[in-house]
């Protein structure tokens, strides 16, 4: 069963300096109906003015995956960490039994234009974590490149739950295909450009939601980037 998020029925908040959306609840923004996916709890999409961005606030008891799409983001933690993450990098931070962080806009001129991921670990009370890895545009075009996973596969960021995810930039009329096996699922979420999988279309912002086994054959109407999330069913 594929089930459809279109990008304009997600949470939206324009807060001046930030436009985000919310493919589930998060802040203000409540659906019952829409409160994750598995163990996939949040999908923002964030757009930060110039020299803008969120202050110093805690999360705990989260696995947190930045996912930079256009321009640079300056992110500093009570970790220690403090570093800039471009497009193609990824960034990891396990907040588990509690860290502070800061994220801004690292540019006075241009904005940055980012996904930002929360999932639910598999346990609580988790010793807070970091760790950034950058992933060249070839190693996802016309292909699915695992980008983070459970034990570190194949050069991933590692995260504390039964997920990978995978990311792809498809040139025009290029495809891929994935077979989700049974007691799986899939949640599909288009950064840019078209999709078109099993019958089905999405646009920049739209997501997809996969419930049983089958295969997914991935098709790009002009070029695309996407991300593929296969969780436990």
């Amino acid at each position: 069963m594929i089930v459809l998020r279109p990008s304009n029925e997600r949470g939206h908040a324009n807060h001046g300096w930030l436009d985000t959306y919310h493919t589930f609840s998060f802040a203000s923004y409540f659906d019952p109906q829409h409160m994750g996916f598995g163990a996939l709890r949040v999908i923002n999409e964030d757009k930060v003015d110039p020299g803008e961005g969120f202050g110093t606030h805690p999360h705990r008891d989260m696995e947190i995956i930045t996912y930079v799409l256009d321009g640079a983001l300056q992110h500093r933690d009570s970790m220690g960490n403090g570093s800039i993450i471009r497009p193609g990098d990824v960034q990891r931070m396990t907040a588990g039994t509690g860290v502070a962080h800061s994220e801004f806009n690292a540019s006075a001129e241009k904005p940055v234009h980012l996904l930002q991921i929360w999932i639910l670990p598999e346990r609580g009370g988790l010793e807070p974590g970091y760790e950034e890895k950058k992933f060249a545009r070839e190693d996802k075009l016309n292909a699915l490149r695992l980008i983070a996973s459970r034990d570190g596969q194949d050069g991933s960021v590692l995260i504390h739950q039964d997920v990978k995810l995978y990311a792809s930039i498809l040139e025009t009329g290029k495809s891929v295909e994935y077979d989700l096996r049974k007691g799986r699922k899939a949640w599909i979420q288009v950064a840019r450009g078209r999709l078109t999988f099993n019958g089905h279309t999405l646009e920049a912002g739209d997501g997809a939601a996969v419930t049983e086994a089958e295969r997914l054959q991935l098709e790009a109407g002009g070029e695309t980037e996407f991300l593929l999330f296969d969780l436990k069913a």
